[in-house]
C-alpha cells in the first residue's frame, strides 16, 4: 500500500490516541493533553495508509535556530517499511538548515536516528522529570 505524508493539523483525535496506544506510549493515558500538545506543535507530519493513520512526527521550534523533535512513531504493523525515515526526511526539508536539531532517543531508536544523521551530543546527558514508565530499563 502507498504511504502518503501530510503536513497538517487536521487529524482525528481517536486515530492519534490509537496510534500511541499501539506503541504502548504512556502519553496515550493523557489523551486530551497529548492531542493538545500535538495541535500546538510547530510542525506535525502524519503518515497515512489509505484512511489509516500509521505514523506521525512533530517538532517544537523557535522557527529560526533550534528545533526539538519530541515524537516520532509508526504503528507496529507498519514499522520497518521506511515510514519513520520518510517523516524524518520531511522534517529535514523544513529544519535541516537550523543551527541545532535536538531529540532524545533510547533503545532501538538510537540506531534509527544515527542512520538519519544524528550523533551523540558530546558528553551531554538526557535529563527529565518523567511521569511515564515506558522508558524504564527492563
Amino acid at each position: 500500500m502507498r504511504i502518503l505524508l501530510r503536513e497538517d493539523f487536521n487529524i482525528d483525535k481517536a486515530a492519534v490516541i490509537s496510534l500511541y496506544q499501539s506503541n504502548d506510549w504512556s502519553s496515550a493515558k493523557k489523551p486530551d493533553l497529548l492531542f493538545q500538545g500535538l495541535m500546538h506543535s510547530h510542525s506535525l507530519i502524519t503518515a497515512w495508509a489509505g484512511e489509516q493513520l500509521v505514523g506521525l512526527g512533530n517538532a517544537l521550534s523557535d522557527g529560526f535556530l533550534v528545533v526539538y523533535y519530541p515524537h516520532l512513531l509508526v504503528h507496529p504493523a507498519y514499522q520497518g517499511q521506511g515510514i519513520g525515515r520518510m517523516i524524518m526526511n520531511k522534517m529535514q526539508e523544513k529544519y535541516g538548515h537550523f543551527h541545532q536539531q535536538v531529540l532524545v532517543a533510547d533503545g532501538r531508536a538510537v540506531d534509527f536516528y544515527q542512520k538519519c544523521g544524528f550523533v551523540k551530543a558530546g558528553e551531554t546527558q538526557s535529563m527529565w522529570i518523567y511521569q511515564g514508565t515506558d522508558h524504564e530499563e527492563k
